[in-house]
């Protein structure tokens, strides 16, 4: 029992240390790159840093935390009183870490700030998400409407921030709008490293008459383990097996030969794997 508790510490102890992290470099993204430059964020931030805009004598911290709060409460029942916990801690950390920098402006160049913005933006939200929690209140309310609404969660949150930077072209120009959307897109594909790493792997479902001598193939000359699923074929109606494997993205084309080289009329289905747990068995 002693045992679970200090396990179930230190994993929370982990998780609110990198929010901590997150929220700050997520606060110098924002005060040191985007803010001054009046380049804005997608989401629930995006709309803080238009409405601190015109609200002029509010910390931005402090509206970034008070419109995100009706969306702590809704993720309640969803998500659970963990991520609320982290999410809330996210916020507080993030709006005391915006008061702190706030005024140390790192550059006014526009497209540098748009750049090195949305990266670092991206670092420190994607750390934020590793780790249960989250800055912006977009998915929440998505995630909620989707089913009444009939739509994916993608397209609820494209429409929300269309409506977000089109707003954006009136209050500061359209050509700020613009550089807001180019960084929103680098933040986005820099949460997705964030999440799912750069050594993104391959899955490999290869369905041949030859599945045993394909296997031992790929065993022998790529050293790594395959597994085989009975499957029945579709047209046919013959039972067949399906090799599958796991291989890093610089083996595809090894694989690929490999497979041509057994059964030239082999079906193969590639797939990216953004996470692999577990023992990667090879050949001894």
């Amino acid at each position: 029992m002693k045992k679970k508790l200090k396990k179930l510490y230190q994993g929370t102890f982990k998780s609110l240390f990198f929010i901590t992290i997150g929220a700050a470099i997520a606060a110098s993204s924002l005060e040191g790159f985007l803010v001054p430059n009046t380049i804005i964020d997608g989401g629930i931030i995006g709309i803080s840093i238009m409405v601190d805009y015109l609200l002029k004598n509010v910390p931005l911290g402090i509206v970034i935390f008070c419109l995100n709060m009706p969306f702590i409460f809704l993720a309640l029942k969803k998500f659970g009183k963990k991520f609320v916990f982290n999410t809330f801690w996210g916020l507080c950390c993030l709006s005391v870490f915006v008061s702190l920098v706030h005024g140390h402006q790192v550059t006014d160049d526009l497209l540098l700030a748009t750049v090195f913005g949305g990266v670092i933006l991206g670092l420190g939200v994607g750390l934020i998400l590793r780790n249960n929690g989250s800055l912006d209140g977009t998915e929440i309310i998505a995630i909620r409407l989707a089913p009444k609404l009939g739509l994916s969660i993608g397209e609820i949150i494209m429409i929300f921030n269309v409506f977000i930077f089109f707003a954006a072209g009136f209050l500061f120009g359209f050509d700020r709008a613009m550089y807001s959307i180019l960084t929103y897109f680098i933040a986005y594909k820099v949460i997705d490293v964030v999440l799912e790493g750069l050594n993104e792997s391959k899955s490999v479902l290869v369905v041949t008459d030859f599945s045993q001598e394909m296997g031992d193939k790929i065993i022998e000359q790529m050293g790594v383990s395959v597994t085989y699923i009975d499957a029945v074929g579709g047209y046919s109606g013959q039972p067949k097996r399906i090799v599958y494997c796991v291989i890093s993205r610089l083996e595809v084309t090894k694989l690929k030969q490999l497979v041509k080289d057994v059964d030239k009329t082999a079906f193969i289905s590639i797939e990216n794997v953004h996470e692999v747990e577990g023992v990667r068995v090879r050949k001894r």
